[in-house]
């Protein structure tokens, strides 16, 4: 504004000096006479302007920022239905100013001059740009892709981008992470997250726009009957692409493609609760009478299963089923699986769980099934089921890994008997095991009273032993003391033959006297008579020997009427 004061400030003085006014005005001044005076006023006058149009035509652009020109005077209207200038018309024009020192004639008159800052888009965000001008898209057409985005330098010069038939309204090309200078009046930017495939998984990309003219018809990937109808495009056609994206970050126009996000991971569908549950508890008192006691309870559905249970009738059973499935997206399949039915869940939730149901059922329904099959037959079963349901899965792209049963919910009814035997059984084996016990205990209380009494038990066995070799002494002894008195005998008779008997009887008897002397030394005493002359009588000897009473004593011990002891 302050511009603008000055020029018609300046027009004015033009003016007074055109019509020969400012002439009369300066002779009214005090100045010096003559045309030195006026020499000096025109040339105040003169710097003056030039300062002037310096200031309005000088421009200094910050170094982030970029400079935007409005213009207000000299030019054309713009035509109907244009936004920027191009040709020099009023108006925001194409051109933008970058930083630093611009000189252009009476700039700051002419046009308005905005700074605006940079647009920065931050990691992992795309900015996606709409044009506010240009070419109108054409019917059915609602992205512009006249620039594509091996073009984006191109098409961010806006002069380039009107000039060049750039189309108006939301751009294919986007805006990677960094700062760019670009018209504001022209693009707008909005910042979006980037696009990041995780591990995992792949990105099927359904593409809203056409960029290229020779796109075929889309076809479906397989044959009906074998597959289900999924039509797959090249890169470059609007469609499902054939082609899916890798783990990664990629930046990408979320206004013309629409990723969907397929796991390649396996995958569990899982199917509990949902019912209710029934069951008969036994019990065994003390005595070993049972009991039975019978119970219900509902069994909820847990959170983040596929579904419920399947329940399946068996002999007029109903029995629910526990089912977990495996499955796996072959990364080749996943565009498949996106064209044909959407994404993984609605496989699961339109094929997978409505087939795996009618499959339990009918494997579990054939004719001669009977409920303990779900027991006894469980691994036969599963294989059945996943023969059957395995084709119907890989019509839609997906692969069956594996199918579990879970323990069925059998009615416990029919569980009773066998509960009732096996418990008979065990209780059975308990009581053999309690005998077991008992004869054991008995072996070790005999063990613990032998092992207290086993220095008696030692004892007793030493003295038995002790026993028997004293026997075996005495034994010994007395066949020894019968070999001595035969010896003896013998001895006597061969005596009594040399000597005769008479002599060999008193040499015996000398021989006990001699041994009772021996014992019993008082028997001899000092012999108080003469000794007669007859050497063969025994007083002679009983003199020596002692007293009249042993002369008495042998000659009974002759006779055999002695006392067995000596006196």
């Amino acid at each position: 504004m302050q511009y603008i004061l000055i020029t018609l400030l300046f027009g004015a003085l033009a003016a007074l000096t055109a019509s020969g006014r400012l002439d009369r005005l300066i002779t009214r001044l005090p100045l010096p006479a003559g045309q030195s005076g006026r020499l000096l006023l025109s040339s105040l006058f003169g710097l003056v302007a030039i300062f002037y149009f310096a200031l309005i035509s000088i421009v200094i652009i910050d170094q982030d920022r970029v400079g935007h020109m409005k213009k207000i005077y000299f030019g054309s209207a713009l035509p109907e239905g244009r936004v920027i200038a191009v040709d020099g018309q009023q108006g925001p024009q194409a051109e933008i100013l970058g930083p630093g020192f611009h000189f252009i004639p009476m700039v700051n008159f002419i046009y308005t001059i905005e700074q605006l800052s940079l647009v920065e888009i931050a990691p992992g965000e795309v900015g996606i740009v709409t044009a506010l001008d240009g070419v109108p898209l054409a019917a059915g057409q609602f992205i512009a892709t006249r620039f594509p985005q091996s073009q984006l330098a191109e098409m961010l010069n806006a002069e380039q981008f009107l000039t060049e038939g750039g189309e108006k309204g939301p751009q294919l090309a986007v805006l990677p992470p960094g700062r760019y200078r670009l018209n504001r009046y022209l693009f707008s930017v909005q910042p979006v997250d980037a696009l990041d495939v995780p591990k995992g998984t792949v990105a099927v990309i359904k593409s809203n726009v056409r960029e290229q003219e020779d796109c075929p018809l889309p076809l479906p990937s397989g044959h009906t009957g074998e597959a289900l109808v999924s039509p797959l495009v090249p890169i470059g056609c609007p469609g499902v692409q054939e082609q899916p994206k890798t783990p990664n970050r990629y930046y990408l126009n979320t206004e013309a493609y629409d990723p969907v996000i397929v796991p390649t991971t396996i995958q569990t569908w899982s199917y509990k609760g949902g019912y209710t549950q029934r069951e008969i508890s036994l019990t065994v008192d003390s005595e070993g009478n049972i009991t039975q006691r019978a119970k219900e309870f509902a069994v909820p559905i847990p959170k983040g299963v596929a579904d419920a249970a399947i329940t399946t009738t068996i002999e007029g059973w109903r029995v629910p089923v526990e089912v977990r499935v495996l499955v796996q997206v072959n990364p080749l399949d996943a565009p498949r699986v996106v064209a044909a039915v959407g994404t993984l869940n609605d496989v699961e939730e339109k094929i997978g769980t409505p087939t795996l149901r009618s499959v339990v059922r009918n494997v579990t329904g054939e004719p001669g099934r009977q409920v303990l099959d779900l027991i006894n037959k469980r691994g036969e079963i599963e294989q059945q089921v996943a023969a059957a349901l395995s084709p119907e899965l890989a019509k839609a792209g997906v692969t069956l890994k594996e199918i579990r049963f879970g323990d069925p919910i059998i009615p416990p009814e029919l569980l009773v008997a066998r509960q009732r035997e096996q418990l008979a059984t065990q209780l059975e084996a308990t009581y053999e095991q309690e005998q077991m016990a008992q004869l054991k205990r008995v072996e070790v209380e005999r063990a613990r009273a032998e092992a207290t009494e086993q220095p008696r038990i030692v004892a007793a066995e030493i003295n038995v032993k002790v026993a028997e070799q004293t026997k075996r002494q005495l034994q010994l002894q007395g066949e020894g003391e019968k070999l001595k008195l035969m010896e003896i005998a013998a001895g006597q008779r061969a005596q009594v033959e040399v000597l005769g008997q008479e002599s060999a009887k008193q040499l015996a008897m000398l021989k006990e006297i001699l041994a009772a002397a021996v014992q019993n030394p008082e028997i001899v005493k000092v012999p108080s008579v003469l000794v007669g002359h007859d050497a063969s009588s025994l007083e002679g000897a009983a003199a020596v020997l002692g007293a009249s009473n042993i002369v008495q004593w042998a000659r009974d011990l002759s006779t055999g009427s002695a006392a067995t002891k000596a006196p």
